[in-house]
């Protein structure tokens, strides 16, 4: 059976950050791994990030609802099984109900030709006052991971507090507790460890969530946006509420010959050459204002 990984995080997290590390180090050892990009998104720019990556990438996006992207999702997974790889990593979205995964490898065939084997959240030590809709995608992608895994120490000058990581699970009747003997750092981690980690089984209050309704992506494709202009701006869209609750702004600008690829949280800015691009910005977030964020870009 081929093993799959999920790698779920809220939105800048870091996911892709740990996925580059992981990857390489699976491939170190042998194993002929596939990355499976799975977003709702009209655009896949985390796809692009991975470019450099020496390995098999494939891509689920864009849907017209939660039936059709999962019914899309496993398609390709059975696809997928076929080409010969042992090990898939699958990168969902950082607003991912974790129900999809298992509701999808749990149905024949995927039954009988995947085995999970770990599930890693990815987490933000700054994270703070998240919507009721934000702590339930928490709450799904923390209670069924192996371990924490915490990408930006470095940023943060404090100590890891894990009160309201637990406080948010407990809030939706999940009993799931993290210690820091769930925590690994990733610029300390070490893979021979984490390589066969597992995963959780804890359960949750399920609620209904549109996804589409509460989370909300701003596409801006063929523009020609500057990096003076984004690092202009990019304080008042994290800041002004007006704007909406933006996460987070990612994607390329063409300057000066080059491909540069953003990558931005309030808390966090990546702003950094990159081989290959497309002209393309997406900003998300919840309840944006996209006629008064366009505005402000124009």
């Amino acid at each position: 059976m081929v093993k799959i990984d999920l790698i779920t995080g809220f939105l800048g997290s870091g996911k892709t950050t740990f996925i580059k590390k992981y990857v390489k180090y699976l491939i170190s050892i042998g194993e002929n791994v596939c990355i499976l990009e799975n977003d709702f998104g009209a655009v896949n720019v985390d796809m692009m990030f991975l470019d450099d990556l020496d390995c098999g990438k494939e891509m689920v996006s864009g849907a017209c609802d939660y039936d059709c992207h999962l019914r899309r999702f496993k398609t390709k997974l059975i696809q997928m099984a076929m080409m010969g790889y042992n090990r898939v990593i699958v990168e969902p979205s950082g607003i991912y109900d974790t129900d999809e995964f298992f509701d999808a490898l749990y149905e024949e065939p995927l039954n009988k030709l995947y085995e999970i084997n770990n599930i890693f959240f990815l987490y933000d030590i700054n994270t703070s006052n998240l919507s009721y809709e934000a702590k339930y995608i928490l709450t799904s992608e923390a209670s069924v991971s192996s371990k924490i895994i915490v990408s930006k120490k470095d940023l943060y000058d404090k100590e890891l507090d894990l009160c309201y990581l637990n406080n948010i699970l407990k809030e939706f009747n999940c009993n799931r507790v993290f210690n820091k003997s769930d925590v690994v750092y990733l610029n300390e981690i070490s893979f021979d460890e984490l390589i066969n980690s597992g995963y959780k089984n804890y359960d949750h209050i399920k609620i209904p969530i549109n996804l589409d309704n509460n989370f909300n992506s701003i596409y801006l494709l063929d523009k020609d946006i500057t990096i003076s202009k984004i690092n202009e701006i990019k304080d008042k869209l994290f800041n002004d509420s007006s704007y909406g609750n933006i996460v987070r702004i990612k994607g390329f600008v063409y300057e000066n010959n080059s491909w540069i690829k953003i990558n931005l949280t309030k808390d966090s800015n990546e702003i950094n050459p990159i081989e290959l691009g497309q002209k393309v910005l997406i900003i998300i977030g919840e309840n944006l204002n996209e006629e008064k964020i366009k505005n402000l870009l124009n």
